[in-house]
Formats: structure tokens, C-alpha cells, sequence
């Protein structure tokens, strides 16, 4: 491995830099939303099957907001009646739609940077390209190491292997993008769906 990051030149350290970037990035992304903590399955209908009796209490709403994600959203709803328990059905769809976007905001956490990094690989490949291409016009260049079969041999080595390595980092990079999208947006619409339901329960128990 040593060998062929000597091979490949100074260009290709930032890919490297820009893979462990990555790596890091879909390790944390595969850990942080897992179901558990974004949305258990049951959380929603045990908190309709709790409001049946009443509101609950402070104590109750701050640990359905620590459950996770969903239970923070269904939290700030709750939160909202017990604070003014005659508040209009808009004021608390709003409440519940600012807590919602900070929930989307901490879940698309990275996705970013991962899609920079996924755009920007080839492109740091491309340039490690240009250096080799450089290497190799400068060996067959006139004068003391005109010819230089070592210097026209690491040349296309800088030149081939930062283009591999680009695209190494970056289709991966690519791929787990558009995973974790996909999986974001999945839970931002279950999020959604489950606190509109929650606020038809509970405009349903006020008349």
C-alpha cells in the first residue's frame, strides 16, 4: 500500500485525507439513524393510547423528548397544550413543525460534506492526472533528464493512479450519499405523517 501511495505522488494524499473523511462520515451516519433512535415503531400509538386519559404530565413529555427523534416532535406538540391548553389547532401544527425541522436538520447532519467529498474525489483524481501528464512532458523534455525512462515511469503512475483513487473515493461516496438520503427522507415523511396524526387525535379529544 505504502508503494503505491509513494507511486502515486504528493496528489494523492488529499484523496486519502477525503476517503478517511468519508469513512468516518457513513460509520457516524449508520450509527445516528438507526430506527430506535429516529422513530420505534410502537412510540406513536403509545403516546394516542396515554393522551386518551389527558395530557401528561412535564416529567412524561421530557422523557418521550428523550426517546428520540419522533418522541421530540410529538413531545413539542404535547408540551404546547400543557403550556396553553386552549392554544389554536395552527399554533400547534407550528410547534410541532419548528421542532420538526430541527429534527430534519440533525438528520441530514454530513450529507453535505459526503456529497462534496463525492463530487470533489474525481476531480482531486483529475488533478493528480494534470500533475502526472506535467511529470511526463517534463521527462521528454531536452536537456540533463531528457528521456528519463524513472522520471516517464512515475509520471504515468502519478497520472493513473490518482485517477483510480479518485474514483475509488468517490463512487462509494456517492453511493452512501444517496442511501442516507433516501433514508432521511423516509423518516422526515413517517416524522411528518405521525404528527399530523397526533394533532387529528388530539384536535378530536378537545371538542
Amino acid at each position: 500500500m505504502f508503494s503505491i501511495i509513494q507511486a502515486a505522488g504528493w496528489p494523492i494524499w488529499p484523496l486519502i485525507i477525503c476517503s478517511v473523511l468519508a469513512l468516518a462520515i457513513v460509520i457516524e451516519r449508520f450509527l445516528s439513524l438507526k430506527t430506535a433512535k429516529i422513530a420505534p415503531p410502537r412510540l406513536l400509538d403509545e403516546v394516542i393510547s396515554v393522551t386518551r386519559a389527558g395530557i401528561p404530565s412535564t416529567d412524561v413529555i421530557q422523557q418521550l423528548e428523550k426517546n428520540s427523534a419522533l418522541g421530540e416532535v410529538l413531545a413539542s406538540g404535547l408540551r404546547t397544550l400543557n403550556t396553553d391548553p386552549h392554544c389554536s389547532d395552527e399554533d400547534l401544527r407550528a410547534n410541532m413543525e419548528s421542532s420538526g425541522r430541527k429534527v430534519a436538520h440533525r438528520l441530514e447532519h454530513y450529507l453535505a460534506a459526503l456529497a462534496t467529498i463525492a463530487s470533489a474525489a474525481p476531480l482531486m483524481g483529475l488533478f493528480g492526472t494534470v500533475v502526472g501528464m506535467i511529470e511526463i512532458f517534463g521527462s521528454q523534455a531536452p536537456g540533463a533528464n531528457g528521456g528519463n525512462p524513472a522520471l516517464l515511469a512515475h509520471g504515468i503512475s502519478t497520472a493513473l493512479y490518482n485517477t483510480a483513487f479518485g474514483l475509488i473515493v468517490a463512487i462509494p461516496s456517492l453511493i452512501f450519499w444517496r442511501y442516507f438520503r433516501g433514508v432521511v427522507d423516509a423518516y422526515l415523511l413517517h416524522l411528518e405523517l405521525s404528527a399530523d396524526r397526533l394533532v387529528r387525535h388530539l384536535k378530536a379529544l378537545r371538542k
